[in-house]
């Protein structure tokens, strides 16, 4: 057995350009700190503790649940997520425990069905501001989570709210302003606090590659487990074809399953190795001094070189005609879609079929509103637990 142990590249002190948790610019709701953790840990475990984040466990993004247990789950990816973004923070020396946050949040606002139910709820949706996934998760921890005596929401500091409104990049530019954003972005009343015209910090960067890289690799993985694709169908595939042919190469007589795991385990080293060096160049390019420095610069820190960015392309190209258009995954998506239309269609127009306390809310509500409620209700529900509602509601044989 053996006992050598790597000494791995980690920095000798925090970053120049780090998230400081001494600094930070506190939550909107006044809250005593606390003695044994610091704000972005604290972040992190409300996370953990939220009704939002256990119900990822049953919410899919290309299989629903009861297709088989061995498919991710939000629940599963995030948690992949997490440990990549904690893996880059670390080499880069940010704050690990904010990027972690950042990834274990970041998927609380997708509803059941994966893209099919993001799909399907902005379309039901569509004459009462739509539905977006990114702000729908600004709103579950600013106010659909109900734990708290003295505020709704999580009281998440500002470093977190800004991270995950800007996941996906600035919000507001020349061509984009502020009232063109989705409703449930503009519904929060600290919104323009949130600096919407420039990047996210440092950590909300990496936590959103850390979600490209996750996401990536484990659809290989799971298509390959359905049976949608075969690794020799991915040979073609820029430096994806190269890793599987060098697993195959040195271990010519492992089975399909390890081999998977193998070179999903190394193209994921290769995408994080190819994100810090990018990084870096970056940080030697603009020697950012602040994480403010960070968010005021005309492009991401955080950033894959062109030729990953590229070889990342052919990939989704070919995951999104070999997987995500299967006609398997089609036929879910069709039925989910189906599932979620009904449900809106009924409750909007039923009120009084709700649940306590929403029922009250939603009967006394404009239809606006009303829809409102609807779908903060559908964004909240499992895979397993939709399924099983539009039985009882539309199954005559329920009442049996």
């Amino acid at each position: 057995m053996s006992n050598k142990i790597g000494k791995p590249a980690l920095p000798e002190k925090r970053a120049v350009f780090a998230t400081l948790w001494e600094n930070s610019r506190g939550r909107f709701h006044d809250e005593a700190e606390s003695a044994t953790r610091t704000p972005f840990q604290r972040d992190r475990d409300r996370i953990i503790h939220s009704s939002g984040f256990r119900r990822l466990k049953q919410k899919t993004q290309v299989f629903v649940a009861h297709e088989g247990d061995h498919y991710r789950t939000r629940l599963t990816h995030s948690l992949e997520v997490a440990q990549i973004a904690r893996s880059v923070a670390r080499r880069l020396g940010v704050d690990e425990d904010l990027a972690e946050a950042m990834a274990l949040a970041h998927d609380l606002g997708h509803p059941p069905f994966g893209h099919a139910g993001e799909d399907q709820l902005d379309e039901s949706m569509h004459d009462y501001e739509g539905f977006d996934h990114n702000a729908q998760t600004l709103r579950v921890v600013t106010r659909l989570e109900q734990r708290y005596p003295t505020f709704d929401g999580l009281n998440l500091t500002w470093e977190m709210l800004e991270g995950l409104v800007k996941h996906n990049g600035p919000l507001v530019t020349a061509d984009n302003p502020i009232s063109s954003l989705p409703a449930a972005f503009r519904d929060f009343p600290y919104l323009e606090k949130l600096e919407l015209d420039q990047f996210a910090g440092p950590e909300a960067q990496v936590a959103a590659l850390a979600d490209d890289i996750a996401y990536n690799n484990h659809d290989i993985d799971d298509g390959i487990a359905a049976g949608l694709f075969t690794i020799d169908d991915m040979l073609g595939i820029p430096l994806v074809g190269d890793v599987f042919r060098g697993v195959r190469l040195e271990h010519p007589v492992l089975d399909t399953q390890r081999t998977v795991y193998e070179a999903v385990r190394q193209l994921i080293g290769l995408w994080i190795d190819d994100l810090i060096t990018e990084t870096q160049r970056r940080v030697e390019k603009y020697q950012p001094d602040s994480a403010a420095a960070v968010r005021a610069l005309p492009e991401p820190l955080v950033a894959f070189s062109e030729e990953f960015d590229a070889q990342q392309r052919a990939l989704r190209a070919f995951l999104y005609e070999r997987m995500y258009k299967h006609y398997k995954v089609n036929r879910m998506r069709s039925q989910a879609k189906r599932v979620l239309k009904e449900l809106f269609d009924l409750f909007l127009q039923e009120p009084d079929i709700l649940p306590p306390p929403l029922r009250q809310d939603a009967e006394q509500a404009p239809k606006e509103r009303r829809a409102r409620l609807v779908c903060d209700y559908i964004a909240g529900m499992t895979d397993n637990y939709a399924i099983d509602l539009h039985r009882k509601v539309f199954n005559l044989e329920s009442m049996i």
